[in-house]
């Protein structure tokens, strides 16, 4: 719960602005005190008047206002808040932040602040992918400001991707996570998890059975502990935990992208299903049974992430925990997995076809490091991600 805690949030002018006034109530149902800053532009969306109702507190809009500066200094309010909340987070926002523009209200607080910041971005798709937004969101990542979202989805301006705020349940459990004072505060995770899909044809896929529960309930687990969480995941049958930064993926050539994207971090736990191999001719269009018999598929090796990571000359996470899912000789072959991928932990566990354990509910594992191998009861995946959670804190503190 967030009672007691002091929320400063900046509305900026997109037209997911609408859900500024939800993420208000939500937050003021668990306790929080809102201070709402709204920007000119997000006026143009949300009126003042509806978002100091719902709030219950004064609201603050322009940097020039003589009778503000003689009651609360913008300095001063950008440094009362347990957390500056930027909701929506605009492509100019972002860029203003980045730059380190103060030409508004907004911007000034945003530069004056010793408050820690989370963004939500909001935009077109065009504007998320932009070359500029990408080396702004690095910029503010490097910056130490937390990131939730954006989501995919449809757009007002009928386009459909990324760029979707996040909603304002997914923002509230970010904050929670970010205010929590447990012992992986300050900390920034990444987590892999799901199969990924290579495809064949538009129709047809390389795949496996991963259903990525046991990667989402360590995010989940690693969030509550109070850590920055970036969740990259591939097709899961589960929905991604609330509170992480969630990076929807398909290939492993993308989920290599998000990976580089995503670091630097102070752990990585690699729990995706990445597909060993991809096909290099996969066809544009669905295709036939022929005459001629069988289509040729030819393969190529797909990128190995964990040893990618492991081996970083520079940068390389304190902690890199690999996964090896296996059906016959499981603590062997792990061993010598772990240590030809260079990771430091390796949790193994068997999943032949009889254990029920990819795609159930329950998980039996062994944590293999350098100090050997610990054998942990079958248990509830959720269990699982808490214990191995628990223990990441440990190396990491």
């Amino acid at each position: 719960m967030l009672a007691g805690k002091h929320i400063l949030l900046i509305i900026g002018g997109g037209i997911a602005a609408f859900k500024s006034l939800d993420l208000i109530r939500r937050l003021r149902e668990r306790g929080a005190t809102v201070t709402p800053v709204l920007s000119r532009a997000g006026e143009e969306f949300v009126t003042p008047l509806s978002v100091s109702a719902l709030a219950g507190q004064k609201l603050y809009r322009d940097l020039f206002d003589l009778g503000d500066e003689a009651e609360m200094g913008h300095i001063q309010l950008s440094r009362v808040a347990d957390l500056v909340v930027v909701a929506p987070a605009t492509a100019d926002l972002m860029a203003k932040m980045a730059g380190g523009m103060a030409n508004d209200l907004a911007s000034t607080l945003l530069l004056a602040t010793d408050t820690p910041v989370m963004i939500a971005p909001a935009m077109n798709v065009r504007m998320w992918e932009h070359a500029a937004t990408q080396r702004n969101l690095a910029t503010l990542r490097g910056d130490g400001i937390a990131v939730v979202g954006p989501n995919d989805g449809d757009m007002a301006c009928g386009e459909f991707g990324p760029g979707r705020m996040s909603e304002p349940l997914e923002i509230v459990a970010a904050i929670e996570a970010q205010l929590n004072d447990g012992p992986l505060k300050g900390r920034r995770i990444l987590v892999t998890s799901g199969p990924t899909y290579e495809p064949i044809d538009p129709v047809r896929y390389i795949a496996n059975r991963s259903s990525g529960a046991q990667g989402a309930a360590i995010a989940s687990a690693l969030a509550a502990l109070g850590a920055e969480v970036v969740f990259i995941t591939g097709p899961a049958d589960v929905p991604p935990p609330r509170g992480v930064e969630v990076v929807p993926v398909e290939t492993a050539l993308q989920m290599q992208e998000a990976v580089d994207a995503a670091l630097p971090a102070d752990a990585g736990v690699f729990a995706a299903a990445v597909a060993d191999w991809r096909v290099t001719t996969a066809s544009d269009r669905k295709l036939k049974k022929s005459k001629d018999g069988l289509p040729l598929l030819e393969f190529a090796e797909n990128p190995d992430i964990l040893k990618t990571v492991s081996h970083m000359a520079s940068g390389r996470p304190k902690l890199v925990v690999g996964f090896a899912a296996e059906t016959n000789d499981v603590i062997d072959n792990a061993t010598a997995k772990r240590l030809r991928k260079g990771c430091d932990w390796i949790v193994a566990n068997d999943v032949s076809p009889g254990t029920g354990i990819m795609g159930g509910g329950e998980n039996a594992v062994t944590l293999i490091s350098d100090a050997g191998e610990e054998e942990w009861p079958r248990m509830a995946k959720d269990q699982v991600a808490k214990k191995l959670a628990a223990r990441i804190a440990e190396a990491l503190t």
